[in-house]
């Protein structure tokens, strides 16, 4: 491990001295987080957050038999937070250590760039995706469609709304994400100077922000009228906690994550959440909720990240982390390449995602079809996506090779022209 106090504390004095009480202050005084050093690629990141696409892709279509194969149908938490725990501790990670060997001017301006990034694949995704609805539409001379799809504003002001739709205040069904990561993201230099100078005290801000969030009802607008589906007042708590994680965090848990008594709770707390989605389902199985329990649990809201759900995705990454270590060889295994490859390229996988979506869910709305057709077209969908995740890596490997290449054809004829 590197820290940024051994940074900080530079190497050992040439003369062989002993270390005066001005250089113990300034080493003690150093930001007390951590950044694993540079190596391999974490893959059951790469794993989770690609398992997540799948989900979230699956959950945006119509309800079929593999929608049963989803988490949100058996605890409080689904894949949104899966997806926002990872973004964060990846990109902790990845500008945390740009600000440690860049400066805080420099690792401010790469993440503006990639915030750039997100925000051109949304403006874009939006283009494609109104482009879409639109045709199909008209085409088929069906306006529901774009009644359900949240469009009908669009197709009534489009003026208006595209100015809506660029402050990020207008967006049609299913495009809800990328506002809320872009948004984070934005905030991820202050995050991680605040997390340089004291990581807890940061992580403590982000608790005290959520709470004050929920008692003074804070939230963004959207347009033309309501809120944003996922508050980022809210969900700022999950990725500046896997900030928090990635900057020695986990580290320091270890012990706490490796007890009994941790996995027993865990456990325990899935086994309760299983049993109230239970009555979701099965409206008959509700006479066994006792209905104080009902009444201070409901409603659990997704918008404001309510506690339950944390803490349902809390117990789920405690049991994962526990039993599914970092060096399993089944992470390297040709059946989960395709989830790995996928969560490497998850910006483009996950506007991918939301076209298929859309073009599943007319597909079934026009052929009627039965829970074969459903499976089908949800099948399809992945396999799609794990191919241009296949294409993506292939592609970014090819000019990565062509560029060594080219570097050292140019190194050569530099020696040789010495």
């Amino acid at each position: 491990m590197t820290s940024i106090a051994d940074r900080i504390e530079g190497p050992p004095l040439a003369d062989g001295g002993t270390k005066t009480a001005s250089d113990t202050a300034a080493v003690t005084a150093a930001p007390a987080i951590t950044i694993p050093a540079a190596g391999e690629r974490e893959l059951r990141l790469d794993l989770f957050r690609g398992l997540a696409l799948w989900l979230i892709f699956i959950d945006h279509l119509p309800t079929n038999i593999l929608t049963w194969f989803t988490i949100r149908n058996y605890g409080f938490s689904d894949a949104t937070e899966i997806f926002i725990f990872i973004s964060g501790y990846t990109a902790a990670f990845v500008y945390g250590r740009a600000m440690l060997e860049s400066g805080f001017m420099i690792s401010t301006a790469r993440i503006l760039r990639r915030v750039w990034q997100i925000y051109v694949a949304h403006v874009f995704l939006f283009t494609i995706f109104l482009a879409e609805i639109s045709y199909v539409a008209t085409r088929f001379e069906n306006p529901l469609y774009s009644e359900e799809m949240g469009i009908m504003d669009f197709l009534k002001q489009p003026d208006v709304t595209i100015i809506q739709a660029l402050l990020l205040r207008f967006r049609p069904v299913n495009m809800d994400v990328l506002p809320l990561y872009i948004v984070l993201m934005l905030f991820l230099p202050l995050i991680l100077w605040l997390m340089k100078w004291k990581a807890d005290v940061t992580l403590a801000l982000s608790v005290l922000l959520y709470v004050v969030t929920w008692h003074f009802d804070l939230y963004l607008s959207a347009y033309p009228n309501g809120f944003w589906a996922f508050n980022p007042f809210a969900w700022q708590l999950l990725f500046v906690f896997g900030a928090w994680c990635a900057l020695s965090g986990a580290r320091r848990m270890g012990r706490i994550l490796s007890s009994p008594v941790t996995m027993w709770i865990a456990f325990a707390y899935l086994v309760f959440a299983f049993c109230v989605t239970m009555t979701w389902h099965f409206p008959q199985l509700s006479f066994l909720m006792p209905r104080r329990l009902e009444q201070w649990m409901y409603p659990i809201t997704k918008t404001d990240l309510d506690v339950l759900r944390f803490a349902h995705f809390l117990a789920l990454a405690a049991i994962t982390v526990r039993f599914l270590p970092k060096d399993w060889s089944g992470l390297k295994s040709i059946w989960l390449r395709p989830l790995i490859l996928c969560g490497q390229h998850s910006l483009e996988i996950f506007c991918l995602g939301v076209f298929l979506a859309f073009a599943g869910h007319f597909v079934l709305a026009e052929l009627g079809g039965g829970a074969l057709l459903h499976f089908a077209i949800s099948v399809a969908g992945i396999v799609i996506m794990s191919g241009m995740a296949w294409v993506i890596s292939w592609y970014k490997h090819s000019a990565d090779k062509s560029a060594k290449k080219k570097g050292a054809v140019g190194n050569a004829d530099m020696a040789g022209g010495g």
